[in-house]
């Protein structure tokens, strides 16, 4: 299964790949939104993982963008992100984000996640 992590950390990146190869799950990497959907459209994904704060195109846009492409209407996006904002979490699933899981995540649980939205 093919992963897009999208976050503009280096750090949170380094640790989702780690985790993610760990479990069996091929990644690939983008630094905002604007490059997810480069990545994405370059890449495909079975599955997009990304961030909320982030430059260019934050993580609402991307997530309206992709869900604007057929090709992804039913791409599961999980969110991985510092907020707990409630009003945040509301927007996200509006846009179209299928979960929300708050920062530091437990490598287990996303794992657990990931193949739940999947199935």
């Amino acid at each position: 299964m093919k992963i897009l992590t999208v976050d503009d950390s280096r750090t949170m990146r380094d640790m989702l790949r780690m985790a993610l190869v760990k479990a069996g799950f091929n990644v690939v990497e983008a630094v905002d939104g604007e490059h997810g959907l480069e990545v994405l459209s370059a890449n495909g994904a079975d599955v997009i993982i990304t961030d909320i704060n982030m430059p260019k195109l934050d993580g609402f846009g991307f997530i309206e963008a992709v869900r604007e492409d057929a090709s992804y209407r039913a791409t599961p996006i999980l969110v991985l992100t510092t907020e707990s904002d409630p009003a945040k979490k509301d927007r996200a699933r509006r846009a179209g984000a299928t979960g929300w899981i708050v920062k530091p995540f437990h490598p287990d649980k996303l794992v657990e996640a990931i193949r739940r939205v999947a199935a």
